[in-house]
Parts: structure tokens; C-alpha cells; sequence
């Protein structure tokens, strides 16, 4: 199919009446996007903004995606934008360079059998922009919009859709289910960002294909599930988690808190999942992905350490097996190290504010000098808005934060290993003592000078 030819829209070009909303980079990217579709139609090919960009565009929000779909084969898209890049070329995907921005140009196409459950055995392309529709995963990704009139391609009615708040597949759920299992996560992924609901049929397929979610990476697993938690709208996404069979695959340490009672007098709230559901729902938009998983991992270890005392409920050790085992959940879902090392720290320290108020003030400088600090005080406050309710441990230690300098929870050593070996003392167990006895003394404003500080130690410790 070929287009006549068009004079190219200048940069400041007024703005189409479906940009109406856009603004900043959204602006900037769409322009980006309208330049390489009218550059191609240029050259007689067919050119549409497709997907999420479309997607949102009718949402009336900003697209953060900007997405083409054409009939130029990938090595034409490549002769016609040199210094493009052909980031997956194998399946008709190129991405255009202007400036700081990037639009991904695919090749019209039907795709094959997907026979590891991922990617397509063949990439086979066409002419016609329906075939490429129909092998997309969401009706509401599966819009086409004419960049020149603002007309819509609705093959799947997706408009629809979108009006009708629905998350559904293109065709058969479980064939496109089938194709990349990932696509499960993803619809609840949708679902839970636009207060979507999934629609039956599509809700069905996914319980019955649940336990192959366990086929897909790790990676894409825990990318899915961090968007989820940083959404705004965790608890529904975990709801709807629960109520998919995707839960128990996919963290079987979550789906085991449903049903642990805790004692009433500390959380009048209910059961484990009940509170850890209510910690979610106040997690902020684009909070920190180690405090969104702190929050849904703090207690991971009351499930197996689950006990009913004569006096109440217990949960022994709880925290120290919550962390072993927060551990071992982000490594599985293959976070990095400074990342596991955050929430694991979250999960083991999610306690001691309870003794905030008794520390002594070595004791306490030292707690509020971790790493990342304020992840852990909304940690407990969010923990206990959704329990006791008592907010008075939260506001001492914000308190005392703010009270101190970075330098005296923090201060610099008056005395260093290489000071105690001239002074004749080996490095050993009574080494480390001495420092850390040292340094207690200096949080604690006993010494303020590094004469004092070698009194202090003449006058406690002798030379091994």
C-alpha cells in the first residue's frame, strides 16, 4: 500500500488534536516518532503509532514509550535511518535515533510457533497491519494510529476496551498465554497501573496456566513484579496475584502468610497477609524498589516459626529467619547484591525501634547511620499504621536524626588500627575491642580529641 508523498512537518509544527495533554519529553518523543513515521510514508511505506503510546494517547495520558509499526522490511528502515539501531532485528525491531530520543520501528508481521513459551521459532512479515495486530498480546495494545488524520485502527476492538476499563487478549488467552507466559504477570501488571479489571475468559486461562509462570527468567519475573510494587496500587496487584494462582509459583513465601493469625493485641488487624496487604496499599508511587520489597518481605519468617504459646501467639526468631530467607528470595529472582544486602537489612532491623527509646547513644547512632536510613523508619511507620497504631518510636528516632550532624552519628576515627600498632598492640580480638570501645565512647561525646582518646586507651588496655 503506498501513500502520497508530504512536505516534512517542521519541529514546530502545531500539535495534532490528539497531543492535546502531551507535554515535556512525551511532547518531544511523539514529535521524535511523527518526524520517522512521515520519513517513511515519504518513501511509500505504511506507517502507524502502535501499542502503548497509542494505548495512552486515548487514556490521556503521556506515552513513555514511542512505537511505529511499518511494512519497510528492517534492512530498508536501516538504509533510510543510518546510525539506527538493530536491537532485535531477528524479529522486525529497529530503534531511530534523534537527538536523545529513540522510536522503536517494527516490521509488520505473523509470527510462528513460540516453542520455548518466550519468542517466536519464525518471524515471518507482511503487508497487511492486521496480521501484525493480531499476533499482539491486549486488545489495548493492539491499536493502530494514522499519524497524519488521528485515525484509529481497531481491528480487536480495543477502543472498546479501553472504555470499558478491560484487560483481555487478542484471540484464544491461552494460545497467547502460550506464546510468552509472561504475558500472565503482565495482564496483571496492566490491571493493577490503569485500576483495570482482567476479563473472565482471560482471567480463566491464567489460573489454569499458572504453573507455567515457573518457565519464565527470573529477571523478567522480578521486573514485573518490582513495577507492581512501585505502582501505587500494590495491594490490588497482589490481590490479584492471589486470585490468578500466580502467587503461590511465583512466591510461595507470600501466598503462605495467608491465614497465619497474629495476637490480637499487637495487630488487631488480622492475619499475616491481611497486614502485609495493608502495608502495600501504602506504598508511595515510585518508592524505592528495596523499600517496596522490604515492606512485602518483613515477615516472611512468621509462617514457618508460626506457634500458639499458652500465654498467645509466638513467632520465634522470626526476624532472623525472615532475613535468611528474604535472602534467598531476591536472590532467586536474581536482584543485585546491593539490593538483596538493603532488604535483607530492612528485614532484620524492622524490630529494633521498639528499644529506640532505651538504647544507649552509641547504640542508637550506629542504628541510625545504616545504610539508607529513611527506607527503614517508613519501613515502621507503615508498620505499624497497619497494626498498633502507635507512631511514638517512629517519631523519636526521626527526631533524633534530624538532632544530629552526619559527622556525630557518623564521626571520623580519632584512632586508627595503624595508631594501636605503634602504641604496641597486635591486631587480634582485643584490636577490634579496643576500637569499638573507642568509637562507642565517641558517639557517646567521652572523648572529643585524639589525646583523649589515647588516654582512653593507656588508662583500660595494656599490650598483649
Amino acid at each position: 500500500m503506498s501513500h502520497p508523498t508530504h512536505n516534512r512537518l517542521p519541529d514546530q509544527a502545531p500539535r495534532p488534536p490528539w497531543w492535546g495533554h502531551l507535554s515535556g519529553a512525551a511532547l518531544a518523543g511523539m514529535r521524535a516518532a511523527e518526524r520517522v513515521a512521515h520519513k517513511l510514508r515519504e518513501r511509500g511505506y505504511q506507517a502507524y503509532f502502535v501499542g502503548g503510546c497509542v494505548r495512552d494517547l486515548l487514556r490521556g495520558v503521556n506515552p513513555k514509550d514511542h512505537d511505529i509499526a511499518t511494512d519497510a522490511h528492517p534492512d530498508d528502515v536501516r538504509a533510510l535511518f543510518p546510525g539506527s539501531l538493530a536491537v532485535g532485528a531477528q524479529f522486525g525491531v529497529i530503534i531511530v535515533l534523534d537527538g536523545d530520543q529513540q522510536t522503536e520501528v517494527a516490521t509488520f508481521r505473523n509470527d510462528g510457533l513460540y516453542s520455548d513459551g518466550r519468542r517466536p521459532d519464525d518471524v515471518n512479515y507482511t503487508r497487511d497491519p492486521r496480521e501484525d495486530v493480531l499476533r499482539r498480546d491486549f486488545t489495548i495494545n493492539g491499536l493502530l494510529l494514522d499519524p497524519e488524520t488521528g485515525e484509529v485502527l481497531d481491528f480487536v476492538e480495543g477502543r472498546r476496551d479501553i472504555d470499558r476499563c478491560l484487560i483481555r487478549t487478542i484471540g484464544n488467552p491461552e494460545r497467547r498465554f502460550e506464546e510468552d507466559r509472561l504475558r500472565m504477570l503482565r495482564a496483571v501488571r496492566f490491571a493493577t497501573i490503569f485500576e483495570y479489571e482482567i476479563d473472565p475468559e482471560t482471567a480463566a486461562a491464567i489460573h489454569r496456566l499458572s504453573p507455567k509462570i515457573a518457565t519464565v527468567s527470573a529477571e523478567r519475573v522480578r521486573d514485573e513484579l518490582v513495577r507492581i510494587l512501585r505502582s501505587g496500587h500494590a495491594r490490588r496487584g497482589f490481590e490479584l496475584l492471589e486470585a490468578t494462582g500466580l502467587l503461590p509459583v511465583i512466591l510461595p513465601e507470600i501466598a503462605a502468610m495467608k491465614g497465619v493469625e497474629q495476637p490480637p493485641q499487637f495487630h488487631p488487624e488480622g492475619d499475616v497477609w491481611t497486614h502485609t496487604l495493608m502495608m502495600l496499599d501504602m506504598l508511595q508511587p515510585d518508592c524505592s524498589p528495596t523499600l517496596a520489597m522490604g515492606v512485602l518481605l518483613h515477615d516472611v519468617g512468621k509462617p514457618p516459626t508460626f506457634r500458639v504459646a499458652p500465654d498467645r501467639i509466638r513467632f520465634d526468631n522470626h526476624v532472623a529467619i525472615g532475613a535468611r530467607m528474604a535472602e534467598q528470595i531476591c536472590r532467586r529472582l536474581r536482584f543485585s547484591l546491593e539490593q538483596i544486602a538493603q532488604v535483607v537489612s530492612l528485614v532484620e532491623n524492622h524490630l529494633r525501634f521498639a528499644d529506640v527509646q532505651r538504647m544507649r547513644m552509641s547504640t542508637l547512632k550506629r542504628f541510625l547511620r545504616l545504610p539508607k536510613f529513611e527506607e527503614h523508619l517508613e519501613l515502621h511507620r507503615l508498620d505499624s499504621l497497619c497494626s498498633n497504631k502507635i507512631l511514638e518510636n517512629y517519631e523519636f528516632a526521626r527526631a533524633k536524626l534530624n538532632e544530629h550532624a552526619p559527622e556525630e552519628i557518623h564521626p571520623h576515627p580519632l584512632i586508627k588500627g595503624d595508631d594501636l600498632i605503634a602504641m604496641g598492640y597486635k591486631p587480634g580480638p582485643q584490636f577490634k575491642y579496643i576500637l569499638h570501645e573507642l568509637e562507642d565512647a565517641q558517639l557517646e561525646q567521652r572523648i572529643t580529641s585524639r589525646d583523649e582518646a589515647l588516654d582512653f586507651i593507656r588508662e583500660r588496655y595494656k599490650p598483649e
